[in-house]
């Protein structure tokens, strides 16, 4: 297995220093505006200041913080409360057909079409933001979880039945395990969802956070503490999906395998 992957890594190293000699070559020949594309050096001079100084009252790790905090609380609400109501959508049409429509009305709107309503309604602070990221991450949980118990196939609920299997261990050995990696699927799917949402909940009334940070500092245009928060992003969410393929691998080693 680590043999099939080797390729694929040097691959992705290599693809990574290319852009980093290409950035470089094209910011120290003066190819670009500095204003618009900064070099390398500017952008770790200002990673190097921003931990020493902090930015606007915060420190990097505070803005990081806040920004997790806001997207992890609303991510885990959302699993706890989608993958039970998904699953019970999809064994019983009535309980699909009650919340369905809304959340398939809901669930195409961009997140500005109903922030300002959540902000109306519970104001300014974290309340809200945590709100729209909830919803954000709700629907694809919920969506991939109706969709992971409508195709389990019915030989397996048949040979369990046979077998003189109740509903509680037809669920617990059968129809859970059968919707896992789908659900892993809907939960990869929310938390990239909810991660491009941060910056939209961030936008409005917020005195922290990495969004936050960057959205801040394209007012002034430091397009080095962009590209820095542009890269602590992508490098978090990296992180991010790959802790959730990592619990993945340990409780369904079985996926893709026949």
């Amino acid at each position: 297995m680590n043999k099939k992957n080797k390729p694929e890594k040097i691959l992705t190293i290599g693809t990574i220093l290319v852009i980093l000699l290409i950035w470089f070559i094209t910011t120290t020949l003066g190819m670009v505006d500095p204003k618009l594309v900064p070099s390398p050096q500017s952008v770790w001079a200002a990673f190097v200041d921003i931990m020493k100084s902090g930015y606007k009252n915060y420190t990097l790790m505070q803005h990081l913080g806040a920004s997790m905090e806001r997207l992890l609380i609303a991510f885990f609400c959302a699993a706890l409360l989608a993958i039970p109501l998904g699953l019970a959508s999809g064994y019983n049409s009535k309980i699909r057909g009650l919340f369905e429509p809304i959340i398939e009305f809901y669930r195409p709107l961009p997140p500005l079409a109903y922030y300002t309503l959540l902000i109306l309604w519970l104001g300014i602070e974290n309340e809200s933001k945590i709100t729209l990221l909830f919803l954000a991450c709700f629907a694809p949980i919920y969506v991939s979880c109706v969709s992971a118990f409508i195709k389990i196939k019915e030989d397996y609920i048949n040979n369990a039945y046979t077998v003189g299997a109740s509903k509680f261990q037809m669920f617990i050995y059968v129809i859970f395990p059968a919707c896992l990696p789908d659900i892993f699927i809907g939960l990869r799917t929310a938390l990239g969802v909810a991660y491009t949402t941060l910056v939209s909940a961030e936008m409005v009334a917020a005195k922290s956070g990495i969004g936050w940070m960057v959205l801040d500092a394209s007012r002034y245009l430091r397009s080095d503490i962009i590209f820095l928060g542009i890269i602590i992003m992508g490098i978090t969410g990296i992180l991010l999906d790959k802790s959730i393929q990592f619990i993945e691998q340990r409780i369904v080693p079985w996926k893709g395998k026949e």
